[in-house]
């Protein structure tokens, strides 16, 4: 049976990685400190690492192949990577043992309780991304990310007081913010490879009503259509709000409303019939959206046109 390693606390990572706790629920990590790395099993080609905590990790070397679900990501230099509890990490082996060189944030979810930033943390949606959407650092950019480890590395090396929780809270919101900003820039940079997204997800749409999906499966869904494009649902859905300025569900929907109306046409068809071929489950949920994206109800419609 392959063995997952488990990382419930910080402790526990730091205990690996020979790494002292300043700090029960938080840590930062100097990898190029650590003990170097071997492979527990020789033979097994890849180990999982299931982490109970949030991570940050910035890789200044390969060190792996990362797999989320059915995705490699090779590490480049200056790469951000977000883990978020309970997920699941694939690594591959490396096949000797190696100096790792880079950088993490760790922090127990137990720290954020009560915070800002434990009522926002799910904004952060880059938590949900798979790893070969990382992020990719700038020289600058490298620096102002490690320039906040740094503060919160010397809050934890105080001892702790009344005011420590709130400034190295703080300061790991400043990282994350910084980091939604770093992924804007790199949205905007990748704008080729993201027009080719969204030509794929029009076609995948075209497609989708040119089968019986509809039927089969209901309306298309953004997780669906995410899964198809071999993205996560939250870079999928980020990317095309910064391409089209429309959620994907609102994409979805006026592309549903599009084949709706030519649909509608077929007088030989009800407005129910219409409903499910379109893959409502309720012909009223149909006539609701249809009359709050176009203002006429499917039948007005027919009637005016």
């Amino acid at each position: 049976m392959e063995k997952v390693f488990k990382f419930d606390a910080v402790a526990e990572y730091n205990a690996v990685n020979n790494h002292e706790t300043l700090h029960p629920l938080v840590s930062v990590i100097d990898f190029s400190k650590s003990n170097p790395w071997s492979w527990p099993s020789p033979g097994d080609k890849t180990i999982k690492v299931n982490y109970g905590l949030y991570c940050v990790f910035l890789k200044e070397i390969k060190c792996g192949d990362l797999k989320y679900g059915c995705n490699y990501y090779d590490y480049e230099e200056g790469s951000l990577v977000f883990i978020s509890p309970g997920q699941m990490v694939e690594v591959e082996n490396f096949g000797q043992n190696f100096q790792p060189k880079g950088y993490a944030l760790m922090f127990h979810p137990d720290l954020i309780h009560g915070t800002s930033l434990g009522r926002h943390i799910q904004d952060y949606t880059f938590f949900s991304y798979q790893s070969n959407e990382a992020l990719h650092l700038s020289k600058r950019e490298r620096k102002m990310v490690l320039d906040c480890f740094s503060k919160i590395k010397y809050e934890l090396e105080r001892p702790i007081d009344k005011h420590s929780k709130r400034l190295i809270v703080s300061n790991i919101e400043m990282v994350l913010n910084y980091c939604v900003r770093f992924y804007d820039r790199q949205f905007i940079t990748r704008d080729k490879a993201n027009k080719g997204i969204l030509e794929k997800f029009e076609t995948l749409l075209i497609d989708y009503y040119h089968s019986d999906k509809p039927q089969t499966i209901g309306l298309p869904s953004v997780a669906y259509c995410a899964s198809e494009l071999n993205l996560s649902a939250n870079y999928f859905g980020d990317l095309i709000k910064k391409e089209t300025g429309k959620t994907a569900q609102e994409y979805i929907q006026s592309k549903v409303i599009d084949v709706a109306k030519e649909k509608i046409f077929d007088l030989s068809k009800s407005v129910s019939e219409v409903a499910y071929e379109l893959g409502f489950k309720y012909p009223q949920h149909f006539t609701r959206l249809f009359k709050q994206r176009v203002g006429q109800s499917p039948n007005e419609y027919r009637s005016l046109h």
